[in-house]
């Protein structure tokens, strides 16, 4: 769909804030690439560790405040 002149050249209030914001502090897109790592990006566990760590789980009891005395 080709959209005339004149909306080829709209700016939406949000794209001109955001435009705005990176010429001020261009770090900005380096620092959201370090947070994600940090939060998201992590090495694939291997098969052998996540079967160890299923095996190592303790079975809850059905009735978790019962105390087996």
């Amino acid at each position: 769909m080709k959209l005339t002149k004149q909306f080829q050249r709209y700016e939406s209030e949000i794209t001109l804030f955001l435009k705005n914001l990176k010429e001020q502090n261009p770090s900005i897109e380096q620092s959201q690439r370090e947070g994600r790592a940090l939060l998201w990006d992590k090495e694939p566990v291997d098969l052998n560790t996540q079967e160890r760590n299923k095996d190592s789980l303790v079975k809850q009891q059905a009735y978790v405040y019962q105390n087996k005395v």
